[in-house]
């Protein structure tokens, strides 16, 4: 499967809330939400602190599940080789209608290195 398929396929798992199949994709030390200045982390947003393991991970989409997701879409995906772009419409309860952008990295094994 290219890297471009497999985060398609993380949307889709994402949509019929299988996680563990999510899980499966990563490195065990993913980067998740590692970025440079990011004001939501500095705010103290639990859901956007930076994670480096797959239980951080599973942290973060309790946190999400909490936020009641009533509707998200992968509206355009992009790229190839190992980063790939994704435009991503979300609904909550909690937070109501939002669009995102998403980075995902990958590395030779075709493993997810890193995502925000």
């Amino acid at each position: 499967m290219s890297n471009l398929e497999i985060v398609k396929a993380i949307y889709d798992a994402f949509g019929r809330g299988d996680i563990p199949f999510i899980l499966s994709c990563l490195d065990e030390n993913v980067a998740w939400e590692k970025w440079h200045s990011n004001h939501a982390q500095m705010s103290g947003v639990p859901y956007m602190q930076e994670k480096n393991s797959i239980s951080g991970v599973i942290e973060f989409f309790a946190e999400v599940a909490e936020m009641g997701v009533k509707m998200a879409n992968a509206i355009t995906i992009i790229g190839d080789g190992n980063k790939i772009a994704v435009e991503f419409e979300i609904e909550t309860e909690r937070f109501g209608y939002e669009e995102e952008m998403h980075l995902w990295e990958f590395n030779e094994n075709g493993r997810v290195v890193a995502f925000r």
